[in-house]
């Protein structure tokens, strides 16, 4: 690979800080749960390892493998694996391995999404399921920042180059359909921020009320290898 491309992808997952927050992390646990999902995980773009830790500590798993291009963490427990590897790239590691991939907004990160549905699609066994989570440009404060400022909130020029590949749920559904994964089911954070005042929830002003579509910064994405 080129250096100075390395040297790039390196700085994007620093800049990334390799964490999501703690809403999105209780989206994929509540859904392993609902799901009764088992077998050997793979958490593709694990960052600095919260994730991978909350699943391990789960103790639904018959493995726990973690992926990203950051080193593995100082003091993650010895029983998860941990590959550093740039997920632009294939894994250097047999197809089938895994009955589910989680990928906590990651996808958002990488350069080509068609290559990185391939990839689980190569990696999960059949009738394993993926579950990722990237940020939902359909929410009302999205769609706002795209009509007046020209781009995606979370797609702005200090998300770059963190953040670099924004997805509708239309893109996600060809995506997946494209590869052989089944048609995908949505689920929303029910968190989100008001336009230009992110700090403060549509949730706190409505007592809840408001949620979904538009009023979600995220959305997670479900879907099985056919």
């Amino acid at each position: 690979m080129n250096l100075n491309l390395k040297n790039k992808r390196q700085a994007a997952s620093i800049a990334s800080g390799g964490i999501s927050s703690q809403p999105i992390y209780d989206n994929f646990l509540e859904l392993i749960e609902d799901l009764n999902i088992q077998g050997d995980c793979l958490d593709f773009g694990a960052g600095i390892g919260n994730l991978t830790q909350l699943l391990q500590s789960r103790d639904c798993f018959n493995s726990i493998t973690a992926a990203d291009i950051m080193q593995r963490p100082v003091g993650i427990d010895d029983s998860i694996k941990w590959i550093s590897w740039d997920l632009n790239e294939s894994l250097d590691i047999l197809s089938q391995q895994f009955d589910v991939i989680v990928s906590a907004e990651v996808i958002e990160h990488l350069e080509n999404p068609r290559a990185t549905t391939r990839e689980w699609f190569r990696l999960l066994r059949p009738n394993g399921i993926i579950i990722f989570s990237t940020p939902n440009n359909e929410s009302w404060r999205a769609l706002i920042a795209l009509l007046l400022q020209g781009h995606f909130v979370l797609f702005s020029d200090t998300c770059y180059p963190a953040h670099i590949t924004a997805l509708l749920r239309k893109d996600i559904r060809r995506i997946l359909g494209e590869v052989g994964f089944s048609e995908p089911t949505f689920v929303f954070t029910n968190l989100g921020g008001i336009p230009k005042l992110p700090q403060f929830k549509w949730q706190q002003i409505s007592g809840g009320l408001l949620k979904g579509l538009r009023y979600s910064d995220n959305l997670l994405t479900i879907a099985y290898k056919l």
